[in-house]
């Protein structure tokens, strides 16, 4: 019993990074009770991958399918160890030619080379996860990507935007991710040209001012100030990959959630939902303003606005 114990401990440890509390939940578009849990250190870099692969117009097969391989190979935690030279998210070898060690340790660059070798994979799309997984990773346990193609499904949905309002985090500050010292809007606009690129941030045509608290806010409204507030407008002709516009919204939205705490995000609103870091189950719940009647996954309204600490 006691072995059990320990072995049920160190499974819990390696799962969520060594967390105690996983502070991020994703749930299913269809109203069942389909969830997965998971700490904010692994939301950063589960955002991260799915920016870098709508970013190369990969379906959400791929997202889902890069999302399980990370969640196999490094419990979505971006290590500095592994077996032999293994390093990163996919545990990928610079020995093996997949980039120098520098590389693979950065989450955009190693889940856009997954992509690139992904993407030679015929018909990937309509392999079992597992297959497409393992043609890419020529991993000695081709089977084990299998159990989390659940939980992988689910952030894939919610990090690509064909989920709505359905990633949430409690947002706490978190000292375990590697940008928790940089926050403020500067911040912001850095993180999302780490993980959407340049190109894709001037098309959004992305903003800072003020942003005014919603008059529907049921808790004390969070007092903005200048520069504290970055705006993402979201239009069908501002999306970088053609997609429709409510699900590039709903994703944005959803990476700013996933990175409220390394980047101390307090507030996130789009299409008439609102997010707000530290709030009882920390849930997308209706602003009563504009756009208010577009809460479903076809629904997009105006901008994504994040509003920081700082």
């Amino acid at each position: 019993m006691v072995l059990s114990a320990v072995a049920g401990y160190v499974v819990v440890q390696y799962v969520t990074g060594g967390a105690g509390d996983r502070g991020c939940r994703v749930v299913s578009a269809d109203g069942t009770s389909t969830a997965y849990e998971f700490t904010p250190e692994q939301a950063v870099n589960a955002a991260t991958i799915a920016a870098v692969g709508t970013n190369r117009n990969m379906p959400e097969r791929a997202v889902t399918i890069a999302l399980a391989t990370a969640l196999q190979e490094s419990a979505l935690r971006n290590l500095d160890h592994g077996d032999r030279d293994s390093l990163g998210l996919f545990q990928q070898r610079p020995s093996q030619g997949w980039g120098s060690a520098q590389e693979v340790t950065d989450p955009a660059y190693a889940a856009n080379i997954f992509y690139e070798h992904l993407a030679k994979v015929r018909d990937y799309t309509e392999l079992p996860l597992t297959v497409a997984a393992q043609r890419v990773q020529r991993s000695g346990y081709p089977d084990a990507y299998a159990k989390h193609e659940p939980g992988a499904t689910l952030l894939a949905a919610a990090l690509t935007g064909t989920s709505a309002a359905s990633l949430t985090c409690e947002g706490r500050p978190d000292a375990t991710t590697a940008t928790a010292t940089a926050t403020g809007p500067d911040a912001v606009r850095a993180a999302l040209v780490r993980d959407f690129g340049r190109d894709a941030l001037q098309q959004a045509g992305a903003e800072v001012g003020d942003e005014e608290a919603s008059a529907a806010d049921a808790d004390p409204p969070v007092t903005e100030a200048d520069g504290r507030t970055v705006t993402l407008p979201v239009a069908e002709d501002t999306t970088a990959d053609g997609r429709d516009a409510a699900e590039r919204g709903w994703q944005l939205a959803h990476w700013a959630v996933a990175n409220a705490s390394a980047l101390r995000i307090q507030r996130v609103t789009y299409a008439g939902r609102e997010w707000v870091a530290g709030t009882t189950g920390s849930t997308w719940r209706a602003t009563g303003g504009a756009g208010a009647e577009a809460t479903g996954a076809g629904g997009g309204s105006g901008s994504v606005r994040i509003v920081t600490a700082q």
